[in-house]
């Protein structure tokens, strides 16, 4: 049995990145989707050096953050909306974006990477897959797996963490692990560090509020917990990335 637990949204701010290396360190995340338009790249490419931490493209075209936006490397209008960000909603996105624009700013985001020395291991989506077509071009073009479009297939499961209630993801995450089959499974967390920055995400009550720091807080100590730990070494299972372990 092998593991991948992903960690997304790296570079998006600074608490992010924190808990992210964190995670990757202390934890049992493997490898890290990473956002290039985001403000907080450089630091999270920075971080990424020097740790030596596997990172993908989390292919970005969404903001969903009231106070945190974020532009386009490109100049494509159709990937903003009225106040030159990226739109809020994958529905928006789906709607507006036209593919052309999209895979020109997927290519800059990936290029993006190797600007800053980082080797690309795989390719996934922000929220959602907007522009289907794009990221499939895209990663044709890289050579490297998206692995939300047809190589998700070649995972026996893929789940996410995030957006269950703070005290039952330990006891969900044992039972997971308890009751995971032989094959490559993908467990995707949202990590961070406990920070004010994180609090001033968004508006009170904003739909995005439990996304900003609940979740992220509760799967950061999920994945550090050392009774989590302790259950991968008696189940025997092995963490692993995508590139190990889909590589011939």
């Amino acid at each position: 049995m092998q593991l991948v637990v992903q960690s997304d949204d790296f570079g998006m701010c600074h608490a992010v990145n924190t808990g992210t290396v964190e995670a990757f360190r202390s934890g049992i995340v493997t490898q890290v989707s990473t956002m290039a338009a985001c403000p907080w790249f450089t630091e999270a490419a920075a971080l990424a050096r020097e740790y030596s931490i596997p990172v993908g493209v989390h292919q970005t075209l969404t903001c969903e953050w009231d106070f945190l936006r974020w532009r386009p490397l490109t100049d494509g209008t159709s990937l903003v909306g009225a106040d030159g960000t990226f739109r809020r909603t994958v529905a928006e996105a789906a709607a507006g974006v036209s593919p052309a624009d999209a895979v020109r700013e997927l290519s800059a985001q990936a290029a993006r990477f190797a600007a800053e020395g980082l080797s690309v291991e795989y390719l996934d989506y922000h929220m959602g897959s907007s522009v289907p077509s794009a990221y499939d071009e895209v990663s044709t073009a890289l050579g490297k797996p998206f692995i939300y479009g047809s190589f998700a297939a070649r995972f026996a499961s893929i789940e996410i963490l995030s957006d269950r209630d703070a005290a039952d993801k330990k006891p969900w995450v044992l039972e997971y692990l308890d009751k995971l089959a032989p094959g490559v499974h993908l467990l995707v967390t949202h990590c961070a560090a406990a920070d004010p920055e994180l609090g001033a995400l968004h508006r009170p009550g904003s739909d995005t509020y439990r996304w900003a720091e609940e979740y992220r807080l509760s799967d950061q100590a999920v994945v550090t917990d050392p009774d989590i730990h302790q259950a991968i070494k008696d189940h025997a299972i092995e963490l692993t990335t995508v590139a190990k372990a889909f590589t011939p």
